[in-house]
This record gives C-alpha cells, structure tokens and sequence, in this order.
C-alpha cells in the first residue's frame, strides 16, 4: 500500500539565531514544500530515489536496514550517511517501521529548487517522522538540531509565532497576511547557507547578552502588528542591528545593497539563502541588475 506524506518549506522572518535562546519567533510556512512516497520493498532493503523540481533525480541508493539498525557515527559527511544517521535515530524512536517491514521503496519530490534553502532537511526529518510515527521535534534534536520552528512550519498550514522554552516547543497560529502585503518580496542570494554550520557558530558566540531576547520579542510583536510598511522596516531594520552586533556582521543591506531604495533583512542564516525586501515599488529589475534574479512577490510564495 502507498503511503504519501507532505512538510511545508518555511522562512524565519525573525529572532533568526537568537530563537536559539527561545527568542519569540515569527516564521512563514511557504507554498513550496516536499513530500514523501513509500511503497513496499522486499529484501530488507530501503530503496531511496530524490528528486529535484524539475524531476531530475539528485540522490539514489540502496540501504540495508542493517546499516540503519546498526548505524555508527563516522566522520564522513555524505548524503548518504545523514540519511541513514536521520533513519537510525527514527528506529530508535520506534523500532516497529523498520524491524515490522519486508522491506521499502521510498522516493521524495521537492516542490522549490533544492538550493534554496527553504528546508529540504526540515521536510525530509517531518515526512519520517509522520511515516515512522514519532514525534517530528524529537527526531530533529537526536539528528540535525536547532530550534524546531522548521518542524512547526512543515506541519502548519499559516504563519506562526514560534518559541522554545527548555527545549518544549511552543505553536500559536496568527492570522498574518498584512494589507501591504504587495510590498513584500522575497529574493534569493544565489548561496545556500550550511544551517548546522551557522548554529555552531553562534553556539560559540559569548557576544549575547540576555537582554537582547526581550528587545527581539518586542520587535517580533510590532513585525507582526504593523499597520504600514513603515512600521514594518522600523522593526525589523532595528532586528538587523541587534543582530548585526551579536555576529559581528554587517547587516546585508549594508553589504550588498546599500544603494537600495527599502528595506531590505536577512532570513535564516545570515549571508545566503533568501532575504525580505519592503519596497513600495516592484524591486525586480534593481535585483536582476544586482545579479539576484529570483525574486519572488509575497503571494507566490507565502501560504
């Protein structure tokens, strides 16, 4: 019998990092996402194909449920060992999927392009969690880490305000679809960020004074309760410059686009992935000058 699981992708408009500390955090589930099929194999053996959007297959293998059962943590990174680390840690948190099965033939198909960097690790670990029927939080602390408001965009279909408080997540679903919403666009960098490599690095920053939560949360509230676009890049251009001093990094407005007539805020980690850009007039053709030539309208992309 086959089994069809889907996640939403999602972008972190928010206490990027700092939701880290159990900042208040606002975060979009997109219209892109990426689901899973499984269907019944023989042999003990997962047969594992993923696509890309446009069909193209990017990873394909044969894993003996041997190797997930048994897994041991080596230090090479390949696909193939997150894979299996991310199956292992799933066995262990309900061993019945696997040592129930004859076997398995599972493909998953990206709905965005790959590089994005809308979460194609964060839909990946809650289409297994939801085919292994385990708790989807769970399995990202035992596998990848961070903070879980991936996990709460892949299962939500609306914008949520997001916060983990001793590692207990915590969901409210807003009704955030601001009426300037037209202002809105999202660019992407033309540079997928390492997630994991960003949340160490700002693990092993000393540079974060508790106060600075508070502060976050406020802006977070007044991001999500802006009348106008004004008060909107207010709020989220005084985000940036607290961020900017806990990395040490030049807000990406300054560093790229200085001469943009807006507002413009990293998402996620800072440096690639997408940026939110506030501009009261179409912003595409200044962002293909600049190189960036996906550029996508609120609409086409938010749920």
């Amino acid at each position: 019998m086959e089994q069809t699981f889907y996640s939403n992708g999602k972008l972190l408009i928010t206490a990027e990092y700092v939701v880290l500390d159990g900042a208040l955090a606002l975060a979009l589930p997109t219209k892109f996402g990426q689901d899973l099929v499984v269907n019944t194999g023989n042999g003990k053996v997962l047969e594992w194909t993923s696509f890309d959007k446009d069909g193209s297959i990017w990873f394909k293998e044969k894993i003996d449920f041997s190797e997930i059962t048994n897994f041991t943590l080596t230090e090479i990174d390949s696909v193939r060992n997150t894979l299996i680390s991310v199956l292992h840690q799933a066995f262990l948190l309900n061993p019945v999927f696997i040592n129930q099965s004859d076997g398995y033939v599972v493909s998953t198909h990206l709905t965005f392009e790959k590089s994005w960097g809308l979460g194609t690790s964060s839909t990946l670990i809650n289409n297994i969690a939801q085919w292994a029927q385990i708790d989807a939080f769970a399995l990202l602390k035992n596998s990848f880490g961070g903070s879980g408001y991936d996990i709460a965009c892949a299962q939500n279909n609306t914008p949520i305000l997001y916060q983990s408080t001793d590692g207990k997540p915590a969901v409210e679903k807003i009704d955030f679809k601001p009426d300037f919403s037209e202002q809105l666009y999202f660019v992407y960098l033309n540079k997928k960020q390492n997630s994991r490599a960003a949340i160490t690095s700002y693990r092993n920053n000393k540079n974060r004074p508790e106060s600075f939560i508070v502060e976050i949360n406020r802006l977070t509230e007044m991001t999500v309760n802006a009348i106008d676009s004004t008060e909107m890049a207010m709020a989220l251009e005084k985000h940036e410059k607290i961020l900017s001093g806990i990395l040490g990094l030049n807000p990406v407005q300054q560093e790229l686009f200085s001469d943009f007539d807006g507002t413009v805020k990293s998402l996620g980690a800072w440096g690639g992935d997408f940026i939110l850009v506030i501009s009261k007039d179409d912003p595409t053709a200044y962002f293909i000058s600049k190189g960036y030539d996906t550029v996508l309208p609120y609409e086409k992309i938010i749920l």
